[in-house]
């Protein structure tokens, strides 16, 4: 009998993680659907045709309201500035500015881990100060000031994304360097390694789940980002995805949303491409950055 008893408490035991499980399962799901409901919403708006996408929002696009192609077709020939040359500006500014912030803000994380004096902690708490400082509050002197040193075009916008995107990077980074075993530096130097062949022989390739987990957040960021580039770039000559999109109305402010829909949905591929692509190194990046040390 009580053997009996012991084999049931048992099982019970056992049954409860799956039960817990199944429930967090459902849980999750249901917090997934909701999460991708909007990109949904925008996918099939954008097969209709515009005045349904006013009037039924939420409605499938079938019989008269679906429109096949036609608002993709409209969205990269509208206007007098094509959709590829947006698309151009956009991956000439994303790989730039997210190349410049790695390269720049790992080489300083490394000397502020390793070198620790006061001028390199005041430094780290600048940078990480950077990140709670609101984008409204420099907007405008940004604005004057890149239009003075000549920073409004694609080429030359990274070096404004540099100044606000190595916050973040210095903070993950400093903590993923303190982590790591000076050691092998050390071995580097006696074997004739000087500081800089040490950084990039040595330390880079230690820092790879921070870099890419740097890499991915920057590039979403830099790759949907609206405000910085309209403020700063020439818009007669360089529009990113984003402000094209802005741009899409007729005569007396009329907007195409049909075709609206289509350029996000074609905007967004590329990062929902790439974030699933690399979604693993994400959180191990963070939490090997913000942890150790």
């Amino acid at each position: 009998m009580e053997q009996g008893k012991y084999y049931k408490k048992n099982k019970d035991a056992d049954a409860q993680p799956l039960k817990n499980g199944r429930i967090l399962t459902i849980v999750f799901t249901v917090l997934t659907l909701i999460y991708i409901s909007p990109i949904f919403i925008v996918l099939m708006n954008s097969f209709k045709a515009n005045t349904n996408v006013k009037t039924d929002t939420f409605a499938w696009p079938s019989g008269n309201m679906f429109v096949g192609w036609a608002n993709y077709l409209k969205g990269f020939t509208f206007g007098n500035y094509p959709f590829l040359k947006s698309i151009l500006f956009s991956f000439v500014i994303t790989v730039l500015s997210t190349a410049l912030i790695i390269l720049c803000t790992s080489m300083a994380a490394w000397f502020i881990a390793r070198v620790d004096n006061i001028m390199c902690k005041i430094a780290y708490y600048l940078f990480v100060f950077s990140m709670i400082v609101p984008f409204q509050m420099v907007m405008f002197t940004l604005s004057k000031t890149a239009d003075t040193l000549g920073l409004n075009t694609p080429w030359t916008i990274p070096i404004i994304y540099l100044g606000f995107g190595a916050g973040m990077a210095v903070f993950m980074f400093t903590g993923f360097v303190k982590g790591l075993p000076i050691e092998i530096e050390e071995a580097a130097a006696i074997d004739g390694c000087g500081p800089i062949r040490t950084f990039f022989i040595v330390v880079i390739p230690m820092l790879k789940p921070t870099l890419i987990s740097v890499g991915i957040l920057e590039i979403m960021w830099i790759w949907n980002d609206y405000l910085l580039p309209y403020l700063i770039l020439d818009r007669t000559e360089y529009m990113t995805i984003p402000i094209h999109i802005q741009y899409l109305q007729g005569s007396y402010g009329s907007v195409d949303l049909g075709a609206i829909m289509a350029l996000i949905i074609l905007s967004i591929i590329p990062v929902i491409i790439f974030y699933l692509t690399c979604q693993k190194y994400i959180i191990k990046g963070v939490a090997a950055g913000a942890v150790k040390g």
